[in-house]
């Protein structure tokens, strides 16, 4: 790519890819460190997930925040107080398009702007190493001389293969959009992630009879404890620095008394403790299945036609199935060389900095037990003063530098997530924050609003 000819030279700027929530934290802070910036999004409008007009969203009609509005807001731009304290995804959107006005980030978005390949220059840049170009599919080519990659991991549907053949009608979560579908069907919904659990409740108001898959039992959290959002009453004790067993018991004892025992109320024990997969925030779940209108089922077996056998040897008669499954991690146009990936997961320093490039960041890829805009907002104020530091030469990035070689690190604050797919990317969110905020500090980002304590 470096050899073409008619490439528009962009060296001295930072190209962001994607303008979701993460592109434009991104934006917002090499702004702010003042770099020049391009964003380049795919779609014809800002804010990704989020947009539910746009190909790229994953939200659906009734969408609203499992975070609270506090606990998913940018530090530096308030939700509006009118908000309510879980805001539907209109409100989230408003929000996003709100700051991207406050913060002049708009005419910097380059609209419909797919990224069909991104390689190294033979041309070095700023931080004295070699410089990104960036094709584009319309056949633009354009260099960069630092790159930011926010386009979201979850992009491609993960669909698992069962033995046999299903003859009625299925579609992963991600085309779920209206609960319209669901009316008069017997519904089966595999997953038992937070969007699963979300469809699985719609169906139970729409479907003829809702049948819910999981793997396992899982701790489910209520959107309010003793009043306030749930999200609020853990960060209450991250706050007071409640050691995690002491946390787990009050935890446990919350739950205990919210809805009782979950086997009592017909639901699948869990096989782990609290707080060892990605948190499942719904209180109507539980309540749907005491009325019958949920029967939990194991994980399939096998698949006849329209009869779906599952692991405990039951069987049931279903016209549509939902697979709430998860997506796979894919950067398609960046070449696997570069993302210093083991099993196909990137290893980087803290999920954003890579081992070997001074001029290459991931934003946004983490799957946090909190909301999402604030961290990402800690994580792209630590990149862009490093690169600060890079481009002009500076001290600071030297000792980061050295540690991001070895990417290896505890970002669980001791917490054994399961082995699984959807947990290579999760992080305990208040300590992961607290790491995020000292690097800032220590790269010389701690006065005013990003003071990090």
């Amino acid at each position: 790519m470096s050899n073409c000819e008619g490439i528009r030279d962009r060296s001295q700027c930072v190209c962001v890819i994607g303008a979701g929530s993460s592109g434009l934290a991104a934006a917002r802070n090499f702004m702010d460190l003042g770099f020049e910036v391009d964003v380049l999004e795919t779609c014809s409008d800002l804010g990704g997930n989020w947009n539910y007009e746009s190909p790229a969203a994953r939200v659906y009609r009734s969408t609203h925040t499992i975070s609270s509005k506090r606990g998913t807001e940018y530090p530096d731009h308030r939700m509006p107080t009118s908000y309510p304290d879980y805001p539907h995804h209109e409100q989230v959107l408003e929000y996003l398009k709100g700051y991207a006005e406050h913060f002049g980030i708009v005419p910097l978005i380059k609209y419909d702007a797919e990224v069909a390949r991104v390689g190294l220059s033979a041309v070095f840049g700023p931080t004295g190493e070699a410089c990104w170009d960036v094709k584009l599919e319309n056949g633009e080519l354009r260099r960069y001389g630092a790159l930011v990659i926010a386009n979201g991991h979850n992009n491609h549907p993960m669909v698992p293969e069962y033995p046999g053949h299903f003859d009625g009608e299925s579609m992963h979560s991600a085309e779920y959009k209206i609960s319209e579908v669901l009316l008069g069907k017997r519904v089966l919904v595999v997953g038992g992630g937070n969007s699963g659990c979300d469809i699985v409740v719609e169906a139970a108001h729409r479907a003829a009879a809702t049948f819910h898959s999981t793997r396992r039992g899982y701790h489910y959290v209520p959107k309010y404890l003793w009043g306030m959002p749930s999200d609020q009453v853990a960060d209450l004790m991250h706050a007071l620095r409640i050691p995690l067993p002491v946390q787990r018991a009050v935890g446990n004892l919350s739950l205990r008394l919210f809805r009782g025992s979950q086997r009592d109320l017909g639901l699948p024990e869990p096989d782990h403790r609290l707080f060892e997969t990605h948190p499942i925030v719904n209180t109507l779940l539980p309540y749907f299945v005491q009325h019958g209108a949920i029967k939990p089922k194991p994980d399939i077996e096998r698949m006849d036609g329209r009869c779906v056998h599952f692991v405990d040897g039951t069987s049931e008669i279903v016209n549509l199935v939902i697979w709430a499954t998860g997506y796979l991690i894919t950067f398609p146009f960046l070449d696997s060389k570069h993302l210093n990936a083991t099993d196909g997961m990137p290893r980087l320093y803290k999920h954003v900095f890579h081992p070997q490039y001074d001029n290459l960041f991931f934003a946004g890829l983490i799957q946090p037990d909190s909301g999402q805009f604030g961290i990402v907002h800690w994580q792209c104020r630590a990149a862009a003063l490093y690169l600060r530091s890079a481009w002009d030469g500076g001290p600071a990035n030297r000792w980061l530098k050295k540690r991001k070689r070895d990417p290896v690190e505890d970002l669980g604050r001791g917490i054994r997530y399961q082995k699984t797919y959807r947990h290579h990317l999760e992080v305990e969110h208040s300590s992961y924050m607290r790491a995020l905020k000292k690097l800032v500090h220590r790269l010389g980002g701690g006065g005013g609003w990003a003071s990090p304590l």
